[in-house]
């Protein structure tokens, strides 16, 4: 059987729908997967890919990169969502990031898009940042 090429469009887009409607992802799980890729583009490097700070750079680096998996840890079991995002965005500066060492990502992130794009890519980041955080284990760096 051979498909006509005017039928083929509507079922590729039924076909993606249907997949769609079937495995729905909550936004922040979405937005975490965007931040990951967001995360292996601009913070693996320095953190490392599971985020313990042993990223390839790492040694190379003044000031030891923060164990991104013990934030929550660290901050009474809740993950500080919110001041992330300020670290993150360059309002709060922290060792490492934001002065001559590293760019806040935010401000770097404003050189190449717009606003919203910026503050989506950072709540993507802080998504994904939250799905690394362990439990019981050592206090961050």
């Amino acid at each position: 059987m051979k498909l006509c090429p005017r039928y083929l469009l509507p079922l590729v887009l039924a076909v993606f729908t249907l997949a769609l409607l079937s495995a729905p992802l909550a936004a922040a799980e979405g937005d975490a997967v965007f931040g990951k890729h967001t995360y292996r583009s601009f913070c693996s490097s320095c953190h490392g890919d599971s985020g313990e700070g042993d990223g390839d750079l790492a040694q190379y680096l003044t000031i030891e990169p923060t164990n991104l998996t013990m934030l929550a840890s660290t901050n009474g079991g809740e993950f500080p969502a919110e001041r992330v995002r300020v670290v993150i965005d360059g309002r709060e500066p922290v060792p490492g990031h934001g002065g001559g060492d590293m760019p806040a990502w935010g401000y770097a992130f404003r050189e190449i898009y717009e606003d919203a794009t910026v503050e989506q890519k950072i709540d993507q980041l802080v998504a994904y940042l939250r799905t690394l955080q362990v439990t019981n284990a050592a206090p961050a760096r």
